[in-house]
């Protein structure tokens, strides 16, 4: 991990300051490996630096159950299952846009079209397909 990252962390109070030498160098021991391990191992899992301040507030208190990691987990996984289902929704517009795209060299582009529409993606994604015949359903 970057030593920046680490004075980033010690900072914001995800790491505690650590031990100096006489010479006022940074001392980590192993408590302070374990920790940026799990720092490292929690963004991976894409939590935020909040939930993960949130989390080691429960490990340094020694006041956590399993019930309260597991509630924790399964809200993290209901935010990872939501991630998907707009990044599906999200690849569904890119997708019809780059179908409406006829790869010709004329002024007008679809794709460029769609780009400068002043409706919001969120609204493009809810929006059936470009492709769906009228009188027909999607797929």
């Amino acid at each position: 991990m970057n030593i920046e990252t680490i004075r980033y962390y010690e900072k914001i109070g995800i790491m505690p300051s650590p031990a100096r030498s006489a010479s006022g160098y940074r001392l980590y021991g192993s408590d302070d490996v374990r920790r940026l391990h799990f720092v490292r191992r929690g963004r991976e899992l894409g939590f935020g630096l909040d939930e993960l301040r949130g989390w080691l507030r429960l490990v340094d208190g020694h006041t956590y159950t399993c019930e309260e990691v597991h509630a924790l987990t399964v809200e993290h996984l209901t935010d990872i299952r939501q991630k998907i289902a707009d990044l599906q929704r999200l690849e569904r517009v890119m997708s019809d846009m780059a179908a409406q795209c006829t790869r010709d060299q004329v002024p007008q582009c679809p794709i460029i079209d769609a780009l400068f529409e002043m409706n919001p993606v969120a609204k493009q994604m809810r929006r059936p397909s470009a492709r769906t015949v009228k009188g027909t359903s999607p797929r």
